[in-house]
């Protein structure tokens, strides 16, 4: 087939990738070369990416920033603890995206019209994130605002690895992950709106150089408060169809499982709907296990199961989430 992959950034990077061989693929990405980017801090298990980026017969390895040991959490400044890393690490992630799109045609700066997109291509892939450019607007969608700086140093960091500030009532989080020696991004996203302010407040106590500023929502509506998944042409697939995990904003690997799921079905779109609905079924309790945290109605004693439940899926994959997984940290944050 003839496919549009709109939106070149993990989902559609990977899936450049993984269709190349067997169908003509154009990409299609409404940033310049220059100024693409994204507002994640570039933070993924390298166990799972390996794994996923050996399918398209690239080396993960080969774009591992800062590899980490410890994740630091702060508990509003009142309690801290740390959290043993197992595979956690950021990587250059435009330089891993344009590795996998290596070989494709990709039209940077251009967001064309679907019109023009149904006329030329068999397939539209709506790739294009929070945005869901070509796929009408989900009936229950929610999400955060973020912000996020990157940060040079001349002389010391206030961190040597990676570390997360969760805000009261788990309405949002402050993020410092490390690129190196010398480098972070720094951030925050918050559904009270207080990302930007947050992120100013470390930016004056740390100080640094601002190289680089981007600021967007992420969807946090997970695939069964996103539909349609599917119109006329175009299908989604990652964040434009809420394939990021409630709980951390992480929606690199999620995003890059759901373009596998498509790949694999790739000619019934609702075979990959009803598999995409299955493998993400348990985002459901975390996303309403944060909703009730942001609304002040979290109970330990009632929601104590659903808590379980999500703490069970996290420490069976720890490897998939690149960090040990223990009740008690979990327990921690959500009393917070």
């Amino acid at each position: 087939m003839k496919i549009a992959i709109c939106g070149v950034g993990v989902a559609g990077g990977y899936l450049l990738s993984r269709l190349k061989n067997d169908h003509e693929v154009i990409g299609f990405e409404r940033m310049t070369e220059e100024k693409h980017d994204s507002i994640c801090a570039w933070g993924a298990s390298k166990n799972t990416m390996s794994e996923l980026c050996n399918k398209a017969n690239i080396n993960f390895e080969d774009f591992i920033i800062h590899d980490g040991k410890n994740l630091r959490i702060d508990i509003s400044g009142r309690e801290q603890f740390d959290i043993k890393l197992k595979g956690l690490c950021t990587y250059d992630k435009i330089g891993l995206i344009h590795e996998m799109s290596k070989g494709c045609k990709v039209h940077y700066g251009v967001a064309p019209k679907l019109e023009e997109l149904e006329a030329d291509f068999d397939m539209i892939v709506d790739a294009t994130g929070f945005y869901r450019t070509y796929l009408p607007r989900p009936e229950r969608d929610f999400y955060l605002p973020t912000y996020q700086y990157k940060i040079e140093y001349e002389d010391k960091v206030p961190f040597d690895d990676f570390y997360v500030r969760p805000f009261p009532g788990m309405t949002g989080y402050l993020w410092y992950f490390p690129l190196g020696k010398k480098t972070a991004h720094i951030g925050a996203g918050d559904y009270h709106k207080q990302h930007v302010v947050e992120t100013d407040k470390f930016f004056k106590k740390y100080g640094g150089k601002v190289t680089k500023t981007v600021g967007r929502p992420i969807r946090l509506a997970t695939p069964d408060r996103c539909d349609p998944f599917y119109h006329g042409k175009v299908i989604g697939v990652g964040e434009s169809i809420g394939t990021v995990f409630p709980l951390l904003g992480e929606g690199i690997i999620p995003s890059m499982v759901c373009a596998d799921i498509f790949v694999k079905n790739i000619d019934n779109k609702e075979r990959y709907r009803k598999e995409v609905l299955k493998y993400f079924e348990v985002y459901q309790k975390v996303f309403n296990f944060i909703r009730s945290k942001m609304k002040g109605e979290f109970s330990v004693m009632k929601q104590f199961p659903a808590l379980f439940s999500i703490f069970r899926y996290m420490k069976k994959n720890e490897d998939r989430f690149g960090m040990e997984v223990h009740m008690r940290d979990l327990m921690k944050v959500a009393k917070a």
